[in-house]
């Protein structure tokens, strides 16, 4: 039996990735740096601006919440930045409080030892915290290239009084653009019951250009939720390049040789009922939604779709290493039981590539990425996540850079695929289950670090979000 382990790392700090690109933890803990008194007095020195990295949260991290405006809907679906965390200036001088820059290293077992460097403004344009741009470059020892840049603009955005601003944290548009050359793709072949040893690998050379929207209807904060995005990809498949395994078109010819130059056209769908405090990092409340991923533009002429319907349920525990903070505070720690399910089925025509999988970070993190492929799939799971630092630290010899919350995570999750939804739950169930750490430097960007197992041995993986 293989045991392999793999260090996955997102490079957005937000929900708007869904990229392999990845971040050191140093950048990860430095997504809330707040200056010291001298540094505060150097920047009035030197600038003129009497900012105050401090006005609007207590110096232990606490965040006491603020009366919100007697017409905002829905409050709990509006985050509070306090107007410490908004430093005005070019992106040198917010350099390390809403702009960063920094190189990166992981190890991935697909594509070797990576290397790259990524940049983000969290308040691109000096728009208040209401733009994000980010850019990523990395090169790894197997020889995989990988670029994107991504721009998002919150709909929903209102300046306070009394400093700070309201982000509306459902509504936002979004454009993305990547190209990626990874030389060794993992393919095991198509069925519930393919077998670890058959693995077999290829090239994916890959263009990716999108843009969207997800808009709250009918106003603000409500819990409905539409987005649409419109997708190109540019496929050139070529023989993998992972020692000792199978070439793919040797594996499945027929799946493999009719997609090694693929292009798609791409339509998704998103309708959902989500009542959750968050849709990044929720406390409690449920959710339930159907999307539509259409493929209606394919080379070869081609059309096929992908039907997906997801819930999530999330309830509050009482702590037990914390006090659960007070209604008078921004983000109190919480510890959270969340349980999650998830069905795919497809009609049509569509590539291998862009069928329903399970395994890897977001589902079934025991066994690899991409491990089951099939016409359909499922899988479900749950998680109970508690923080036992719940005000955070400062860094030893870096007082700027604040971490602000820590915690851990135990999950079980199960699933598989099938060729159709017909016999969709006649296969054997995998089962995948493991622990892990919870770094939290705010609300939107939950960072997770886990192990889990399952029958094909163990794997490591990373990333912002949460899967259930």
């Amino acid at each position: 039996m293989r045991r392999s382990g793999r260090v996955r790392t997102l490079a957005f700090a937000m929900r708007v990735f869904g990229c392999r690109s990845g971040l050191v933890l140093a950048m990860i803990v430095a997504s809330i740096s707040l200056p010291s008194a001298a540094e505060t007095e150097r920047n009035v020195e030197e600038t003129g601006t009497a900012y105050d990295p401090w006005q609007g949260l207590e110096r232990d991290g606490r965040i006491p919440s603020i009366d919100m405006p007697d017409d905002i809907e829905n409050p709990d679906h509006w985050r509070y930045y306090p107007e410490g965390r908004i430093k005005p200036g070019n992106p040198v001088e917010r350099f390390l409080i809403t702009t960063f820059a920094a190189p990166y290293v992981y190890h991935d077992s697909d594509v070797g030892t990576v290397f790259g460097m990524a940049f983000t403004d969290i308040d691109f344009r000096g728009q208040r915290r209401r733009e994000f741009i980010g850019a990523f470059a990395s090169y790894s020892t197997e020889g995989q290239q990988f670029y994107t840049a991504v721009w998002e603009r919150w709909m929903h955005h209102r300046e306070l009084a009394g400093g700070g601003v309201l982000i509306e944290d459902r509504s936002h548009w979004r454009l993305r653009a990547s190209y990626s050359n990874t030389l060794t793709r993992r393919f095991f072949g198509i069925g519930p019951n393919t077998r670890e040893r058959d693995e077999a690998s290829y090239t994916d050379e890959l263009v990716w250009l999108e843009a969207g929207f997800e808009k709250a209807l009918p106003r603000p904060g409500s819990d409905w939720i539409v987005g649409v995005n419109l997708r190109g990809e540019l496929h050139e498949l070529a023989d993998g390049r992972v020692g000792g395994a199978l070439d793919a078109d040797e594996l499945n010819p027929r799946a493999f040789d009719d997609v090694k130059h693929q292009d798609l056209g791409r339509i998704f769908v998103t309708v959902r009922r989500d009542t959750r405090d968050s849709p990044v990092n929720p406390y409690r409340g449920w959710m339930i939604g159907g999307d539509i991923d259409s493929a209606p533009l394919q080379t070869g002429g081609d059309v096929g779709a992908l039907y997906r319907i997801h819930g999530n349920w999330v309830h509050a525990l009482p702590p037990l290493f914390h006090d659960g903070g007070d209604e008078d505070e921004e983000n109190p720690p919480t510890d959270t039981f969340s349980v999650g399910a998830r069905v795919e089925l497809t009609s049509g025509d569509l590539p291998f590539f862009a069928l329903p999988t399970v395994g890897g970070r977001r589902d079934l993190r025991g066994f690899i990425e991409g491990r089951f492929r099939g016409g359909a799939s499922w899988v479900a799971g749950g998680e109970y996540r508690f923080y036992f630092i719940p005000r955070g630290f400062s860094l030893p010899r870096f007082s700027t850079i604040r971490v602000e919350r820590v915690g851990a995570g135990f999950f079980y999750e199960a699933g598989n695929v099938a060729k159709n939804g017909n016999d969709l739950f006649d296969h054997k169930v995998r089962h995948s289950y493991g622990l892990g750490l919870r770094f939290m430097v705010e609300r939107t960007a939950p960072f997770r670090v886990d192990i889990a197992f399952s029958e094909d041995g163990y794997e490591f993986s990373a990333g912002f979000g949460f899967v259930f």
